[in-house]
């Protein structure tokens, strides 16, 4: 055998870079399924159930096309881990080389790595040209700099693409970003009817992983009862479709906005089909720019949209790269609580993190503002270790690969790396909720109550966070008016804060 093509389970594209020069009569490519992937986080039924029905129906569209797969499902095979399974077929085939892009995870990067030496194999690692941001061009960018800015990065890729901009090399609209104009609430009366996002039944591949998951992975978290995420690049074409049909004209306006039993609203639920590379950016980037210029969506939306994934998105993967393996460990607020376990489950009193977590556990989803004002938020405020948040993260959500679940948590939701690419902690209290939701409506606590009983556990960690970490705040132009405010409070409020907050802390499960 010449080559032994390695394609991970977030690596399903037929247009990669480690098919190129392939030849059918030298070179194999090789997948497997392995107890570890869901294994060294505890994986929901969910995640697992998307990962490995993706991975089946790749392999399948890979045999249909001539290309020999040896395929390892679970449950086929004794092997636990990655490196067992990969060790077992260089043995076996004895190739002169493994070639595979670049993994998304810093732990499986290594680990293949380390197989291959062992086995004195040669790898050839291939950029993954899925991103439009190589790790090369991210590095030069962040050369020298101690802090970066996900604005600055986000411009240049915008004009080295060439994407919303005039004739003139300017921004259409005459400003790079339209966040102010996205930040809108539903108001009193909610959303209104809601177009439906499109419906993928599970066929009997999908079927099948949802039995072996059940089989394999039964003790595990959430449930895959309600599996209808897209599995193949035809039905994520088809997700995207009706997406920029019927949902990108309100996305921008409401794409913070929350509502109670409405998991998606208008928001695209297109990322796992992006991480599992079943889509390129590029062309979900063109799809939306075309609604704009047909006159279809006005640009607030598509801006804010495309700025998701052309600038968030690669920035995040640039910053892993960058980061690791230091941004694992990274702990600048020396956060030590344990997670409740209410994140587990959903059984909580706080009708803002039963509402999100309920649909994680549920769907596999929620949106960023969910993500990153509720149960970031509490978990940032009630000073949880930021080791047990990742695990939870990359644990629940169809679209978690570390490359992205990691600075997304550690660095934005939980301010762990610092300031290093970040403004400024994303802390909040029971009032943004409120403002942005109806959740406080169906809740047992007051948004505005910040003490003593009754009072809202995301509005009481709020303060205490400020006045734990008050030097730091005031230190900070965007944070100092949460330092001014407190400061407005008498001693013996501050004090029945830090009371309730400590009672909290040590009952968890009672909230």
């Amino acid at each position: 055998m010449r080559n032994l093509i390695v394609v991970l389970g977030d690596q399903l594209s037929l247009s990669s870079v480690a098919f190129e020069g392939f030849d059918a009569a030298q070179d194999r490519i090789w997948m497997a399924e392995v107890p570890e992937e869901s294994e060294h986080v505890p994986s929901t039924k969910m995640r697992t159930a998307l990962f490995l029905s993706a991975m089946r129906h790749f392999a399948e569209a890979l045999t249909s096309r001539g290309m020999p797969v040896d395929y390892l499902k679970l449950g086929t095979h004794p092997f636990a881990s990655i490196e067992a399974a990969l060790a077992d077929a260089l043995s076996r085939h004895r190739p002169d080389a493994v070639v595979m892009v670049e993994a998304g995870e810093w732990r499986l990067e290594q680990a293949i790595a380390k197989t291959c030496r062992a086995a004195n194999v040669r790898l050839a690692v291939r950029d993954d040209l899925h991103f439009m941001a190589s790790r090369a061009e991210f590095a030069e960018h962040a050369q020298g700099k101690q802090r970066l800015v996900m604005e600055a990065f986000y411009r240049k890729m915008r004009v080295k693409h060439e994407v919303l901009l005039d004739e003139r090399g300017q921004p259409e609209g005459g400003q790079w970003n339209f966040d102010h104009d996205n930040r809108g609430a539903f108001g009193r009366n909610g959303p209104g009817m809601l177009p439906p996002p499109t419906s993928f039944a599970p066929d009997a591949i999908t079927r099948e992983v949802l039995a072996d998951v059940e089989t394999h992975f039964g003790d595990h978290y959430g449930s895959a009862e309600r599996f209808d995420w897209p599995v193949t690049r035809e039905q994520a074409l088809v997700a995207m479709n009706d997406f920029m049909a019927f949902r990108l004209q309100d996305f921008g306006r409401f794409q913070d906005a929350m509502w109670t039993d409405e998991p998606f609203l208008y928001h695209g639920l297109l990322s796992s089909s992006l991480n599992l590379k079943l889509l390129d950016p590029r062309e979900v980037i063109d799809a939306a720019v075309a609604q704009w210029r047909a006159g279809a969506v006005p640009l607030e939306s598509v801006e804010g949209f495309v700025r998701q994934i052309l600038g968030w998105r690669e920035f995040m993967r640039g910053v892993y790269w960058w980061r690791m393996p230091d941004l694992a460990d990274a702990n600048a607020l020396d956060h030590h609580q344990d997670l409740p376990g209410w994140y587990w489950t959903g059984e909580v009193g706080m009708n803002c993190m039963k509402q999100a977590i309920g649909q994680t556990l549920r769907t596999g989803y929620a949106h960023h503002i969910q993500r990153l004002m509720v149960t970031g938020n509490f978990a940032l405020t009630f000073g949880v270790a930021p080791a047990q948040v990742h695990a939870w993260y990359l644990s629940v959500y169809v679209d978690a690969v570390e490359w992205v679940e990691l600075p997304n948590t550690v660095g934005m939701s939980l301010f762990a790396d610092g300031a290093r690419f970040v403004t400024k902690p994303y802390a909040g209290g029971g009032a943004y909720i409120n403002r942005m939701s109806n959740y406080c409506g169906g809740c047992r606590y007051k948004p505005g109550t910040r003490s003593g009983e009754g009072a809202c556990p995301v509005t009481v960690m709020y303060w205490d966070f400020v006045a734990r970490h008050e030097r730091m705040l005031e230190s900070n132009p965007r944070t100092v008016v949460m330092t001014r405010n407190l400061q407005r409070f008498s001693a013996d409020e501050r004090a029945a804060i830090r009371r309730t907050a400590n009672d909290m802390r040590e009952r968890p499960e009672l909230l």
